[in-house]
């Protein structure tokens, strides 16, 4: 059994609610209702005085955790690391791969985040994730890399200060114009498992489109998202008739390659990262396609 720790909360950990902060410095062995019990009951002390689970800590205050059994871990991937795309002393880019889910959960073992956890497992902030990509597209995602860093993205992805371009094979040859925007109102729906996002009701989904090459039976196309809905890309070009190649949801494709989705560039706040697809087999796309491509994050 571990004894009485006191720990000194760092600069990248500072400002966190005192539940978070404990259950990010202890990693999942300890679950949230135990810890939500030594705040309540006093076990748990900042500067040797009481405090609410959701009060917030600065650096250099000392926390007192008292001594705990250790339950079964988080995850900790196995499975490989990742390949980080950029780095300074606040963010992370990491390029995921396709198939390679951002989050665990219920039969995930594997994961953006349980990787991340067995590469940073001795930082004081764990890189985490401001956002999200489908399980199935491959592209940058962006980790902060202390708490203060990570409620500035959180603030500008919700504000919509984040611009994204996607590129996306397509069957079907787009004839569209280069910047049409596509629009609709869409929304999910359906048994928990098996929910699918509709148009026809919900919010507005925004995006604009660029085509980069055509043939006459598939289209790469570069996509600028507006909003950010669930599956937005997928759903609004499938629509059309122009479903994601490899899309097996919302696409008709019997094609077997993975789904063919990337996210190539963002830009928030200063920086501007891009990303080239690993894509290979006659799917990979030339210069010109991916300055066009990149042209459209500041449209």
């Amino acid at each position: 059994m571990p004894e009485t720790q006191f720990v000194i909360v760092t600069q990248a950990e500072s400002g966190q609610k005192l539940l978070q902060f404990l259950e990010r410095r202890l990693t999942g062995d300890v679950p949230r209702s135990a810890i939500q019990k030594w705040i309540r009951t006093g076990q748990v002390r900042v500067d040797k005085g009481r405090k609410k689970p959701f009060d917030r800590i600065e650096a250099g205050q000392t926390v007192r955790i008292p001594p705990y059994t250790p339950g079964e871990s988080k995850t900790v991937s196995k499975a490989g690391n990742l390949v980080i795309a950029f780095e300074d002393d606040e963010v992370l880019a990491v390029a995921k791969p396709a198939g390679l889910a951002a989050h665990g959960g219920d039969g995930v073992e594997d994961s953006v985040t349980a990787r991340l956890r067995a590469m940073f497992r001795d930082a004081d902030f764990m890189p985490t994730l401001a956002h999200r990509l489908d399980r199935d597209t491959s592209g940058l995602l962006l980790a902060a890399k202390s708490y203060e860093t990570l409620r500035e993205l959180n603030d500008l992805f919700a504000s919509g200060g984040v611009g994204k371009v996607y590129l996306a094979w397509v069957d079907g040859r787009w004839c569209e114009p280069d910047g049409t925007v596509l629009e609709d109102v869409m929304e999910k729906s359906g048994a928990p498992g098996r929910e699918r996002v509709r148009t026809g009701s919900g919010k507005t989904a925004l995006a604009r489109v660029a085509g980069l090459s055509a043939s006459k039976d598939r289209s790469l196309l570069a996509v600028r998202l507006l909003t950010g809905r669930t599956h937005q890309i997928r759903v609004q070009l499938a629509s059309r008739g122009y479903p994601v190649i490899g899309d097996k949801k919302y696409g008709h494709s019997k094609s077997r390659t993975s789904m063919r989705l990337h996210c190539y560039a963002m830009r928030a706040g200063e920086r501007t990262l891009s990303l080239k697809p690993a894509w290979s087999g006659g799917w990979e796309p030339d210069r010109e396609s991916l300055e066009k491509a990149l042209a459209l994050l500041f449209d």
